[in-house]
């Protein structure tokens, strides 16, 4: 009997299992096992200290887990996937997965930490390198993961990898400048920003357009928050020129935690702020970045509402700081300075001719 998988590799053709473990070997299969390589089969024993790697990947990924994640069946050629349960936003603790990668005879591979992700679809791997690992390893590797960046065991509710779910947002939107206000272009971020609330199950509760003006940005806020926005986004009057009022605005109506200025190009002049909400209306998480959905319900306080001011150049790129910052937001992650300054490692776009977002290192 097998003791583990047999790997057959066929060059640009197949990778997989030949053989399962556990298959009786049987003389029909002699030839095949010498195609692959196998001149000799060995009798293992696992000691009382030792893991085989099935065991073992099946306790590093109950470890690994967290919020919004399932396996991908029994272990396969001594790895098993982690899979999201739901939609949502992936959340990796990278420091903790790099400590758990440094032990040397255990791995785990992920998607990068805030990729939007579907239910279903794979998003880390995890395995013991060796056929037969010490079962210490193995334990120091779960210590790890229920320790977090943090180190100590039971500092963190579980695992280093979810998926938090992304709300379905309420959106406001507030469109500035005098030359849409007055009729003199047409206005183009109105179904931009539509599509892409839409595109994340959310709908626009108004549309709102304002001249460089900023009592008048302030009270059609105020207007689109009474309409039952739990999200507000201005977009234009972002920049440097004295008419460019929208932040002063979005300041005005109360906004707290005003970061201004993002580590990404394109949407440097990027602006996230947040409203307090005194009327109950549930918004993202109320506490740190590493807050979820779930943390808002056993508070029971209302959350602010983010408020989201994007620049001109959202108009002529396809995707920008916007794109980065909107799911985090929706997932309930506090967003402030610190977030938009860490966005500058792979927050340069390469315009490509052909955009492949998210299969690119733009926001990664």
């Amino acid at each position: 009997m097998l003791a583990h998988d047999i790997t057959e590799i066929r060059q640009n053709e197949f990778k997989g299992r030949a053989f399962r473990k556990g298959h009786v070997v049987g003389k029909e299969d002699i030839c095949r096992l010498q195609r692959l390589g196998k001149e000799h089969l060995f009798v293992l024993h696992v000691g009382n200290d030792e893991m085989h790697e099935d065991d073992a990947a099946r306790a590093l990924a109950d470890a690994l887990m967290g919020k919004g994640l399932c396996t991908g069946g029994e272990p396969k050629e001594g790895k098993i996937n982690l899979v999201a349960d739901r939609d949502g936003v992936l959340k990796i603790d990278r420091e903790a997965l790099q400590r758990f990668n440094m032990l040397g005879e255990v791995m785990c591979a992920s998607l990068h930490s805030n990729t939007v992700v579907k239910k279903g679809q794979v998003v880390a791997g995890t395995r013991a390198i060796p056929l037969v690992v010490k079962r210490k390893i193995v334990e120091e590797a779960v210590a790890v993961c229920k320790g977090g960046s943090g180190g100590k065991p039971g500092a963190r509710r579980s695992g280093i990898i979810e998926v938090r779910e992304m709300r379905a947002p309420r959106a406001g939107i507030v469109i500035t400048g005098n030359e849409v206000y007055y009729g003199r272009i047409k206005d183009a971020f109105a179904p931009i920003m539509r599509k892409k609330i839409e595109s994340l199950n959310g709908e626009v509760v108004g549309v709102y357009y304002a001249p460089d003006e900023g009592k008048f940005i302030e009270e059609r806020l105020r207007e689109l928050l009474l309409a039952g926005a739990d999200l507000l986004i201005v977009t234009g009057g972002m920049s440097v020129d004295p008419d460019d009022v929208t932040r002063f605005a979005i300041r005005n109506l109360g906004a707290i935690d005003l970061a201004y200025g993002s580590a990404v190009l394109p949407g440097s002049m990027f602006l996230v702020g947040y409203i307090e909400n005194s009327q109950g209306i549930r918004g993202p998480a109320r506490s740190s970045a590493s807050a979820s959905p779930d943390d808002f319900e056993s508070t029971g306080h209302p959350a602010p509402i983010p408020v989201l001011g994007v620049p001109a150049c959202g108009i002529f790129h396809r995707i920008t700081i916007f794109d980065l910052i909107l799911p985090r937001v929706l997932s309930g992650e506090r967003v402030g300075r610190r977030e938009l300054a860490e966005l500058g490692h792979g927050g340069l776009c390469l315009h490509c001719r052909d955009c492949a977002y998210p299969v690119c290192p733009f926001g990664k």
